[in-house]
């Protein structure tokens, strides 16, 4: 079966509100080809390694973010689950290990199907994706490099505040 796909004219490239968002928050990146994007953003556990891919194929767009740590083969096991656990709670993206090389990242891909992306849009995806990285870098580390269970670094990393003070 024949698939045609509509003819969707986009005003502006989605990687061009990237370069805007990143100049306005002074964040270091380099554009590498009209669909690819590359950024660092400092948190507060560690600096973040981002990657966009725009697929105009699929009218996507695909963010990756790196933490600074490969997980060790001896703990591989303990980070799917700590993973795992996470990933049931996430409504938007997911984290995820590359197992040729250990390293571990968050992923998220938009579609922007007949939708013209704009600098909202663009914020609310980056800002969403470091927010969860930030929320979670701690719990990783435990396992990774405290040996820790999967559900002892959630219970130690992870609270919601109920109330107020």
């Amino acid at each position: 079966m024949a698939t045609t796909r509509p003819t969707f004219s986009r005003k502006i490239h989605p990687l061009d509100l990237l370069e805007q968002s990143a100049i306005l928050h002074n964040w270091p990146y380099e554009r590498h080809g009209e669909d690819e994007f590359t950024l660092i953003v400092q948190g507060g556990w560690c600096d973040y390694d981002l990657t966009l891919n725009w697929r105009p194929e699929l009218d996507l767009l695909h963010l990756a973010c790196s933490f600074d740590f490969k997980v060790p083969e001896a703990r591989l096991t303990e980070v799917y689950k700590l993973a795992a656990r996470i990933n049931e709670q996430l409504l938007i993206g997911h984290f995820d290990i590359w197992a040729e090389n250990g390293q571990f990242l968050f992923r998220h891909s938009l579609l922007l199907t007949e939708v013209e992306a704009n600098m909202a849009l663009i914020d609310a995806v980056l800002q969403s994706a470091l927010s969860t990285c930030e929320r979670y870098y701690q719990a990783f580390q435990f396992v990774v490099w405290a040996g820790k269970t999967a559900q002892d670094a959630l219970d130690t990393t992870i609270f919601d505040t109920q109330g107020q003070a």
